[in-house]
């Protein structure tokens, strides 16, 4: 794949999405610049998840599935048949609603993909280097051994985005990371995020509107058509979506006349 640089990391043209007879999205372009934090919001059903797991190509997974149209990655289309869907993966993260530790060790969670993509380096310098990324390291230093599932929520969590971080992505898929999570750990992942989107371009759906306004630099508004089918309605900075949007539709959702 191509390491071509440009301000715009991700762009969609022409974006269909299919599962089985059933149009879950239609007509998706944008284009998300390279570092900051994208926001996806709308109502239930829009196609905002469906969107996200484009972008690593998660809706391969699903049965049924099909993609039309373009999404360009550095400027490589994503779904060209020599692109490793795995190798997509490791350069496109993603982080779920529900923390989703395995089973093993909080150590063995982090290593997880470094092990699995047969990393050499000094694993040791690599898990501590992406719990402190996540800031987690000060609170598990000690119990590198225990069960990552004797954690709290948004321990999980936030042990889920040091996994994440390990294999060392340019972009990280956020699908409502913090939905599960009480006050305090919803803070914690919103600082998280705002920490690391000097670093990696961050995309994240969120039904919390004040979340995307918190966290985001820009957002994309979507919504449902007669046909259930999810589609774009507009594409700002954060600022002029939330204070002055182009759009009466986006008006209504934000001051919340639909939902």
């Amino acid at each position: 794949m191509t390491n071509s640089k440009s301000d715009v990391v991700l762009s969609t043209k022409d974006l269909y999405v299919h599962y089985g007879d059933f149009l879950a999205l239609k007509d998706v372009k944008l284009d998300i610049k390279r570092y900051g934090i994208t926001a996806f919001i709308g109502p239930s059903g829009c196609g905002k998840s469906t969107l996200l797991r484009c972008f690593n190509r998660m809706n391969d997974l699903v049965q049924d599935a099909r993609i039309e149209g373009e999404i360009m990655f550095d400027g490589y289309n994503l779904y060209s048949p020599d692109v490793n869907p795995t190798e997509i993966r490791s350069r496109i993260g993603m982080v779920f609603q529900r923390p989703n530790p395995f089973p093993k060790s909080i150590y063995a969670n982090v290593a997880f993909g470094l092990r699995i993509n047969g990393y050499t380096g000094d694993m040791d310098e690599a898990v501590e280097r992406s719990l402190k990324q996540a800031a987690l390291w000060e609170e598990v230093k000690d119990r590198l051994g225990r069960s990552a599932l004797t954690l709290s929520g948004g321990q999980q969590q936030r042990l889920c985005i040091a996994r994440a971080l390990a294999v060392q992505p340019e972009v990280i898929l956020m699908d409502e990371p913090a939905s599960a999570l009480d006050p305090i750990g919803t803070l914690a992942i919103e600082e998280l995020i705002r920490e690391l989107s000097s670093d990696y371009t961050i995309l994240i759906v969120t039904h919390n509107m004040q979340q995307a306004a918190r966290v985001s630099d820009e957002t994309a508004f979507l919504m449902v058509d007669s046909e259930r089918a999810g589609y774009l309605v507009e594409f700002d900075s954060t600022g002029q979506i939330f204070t002055n949007p182009s759009d009466e539709r986006t008006e209504a959702y934000i001051t919340g006349r639909f939902s």
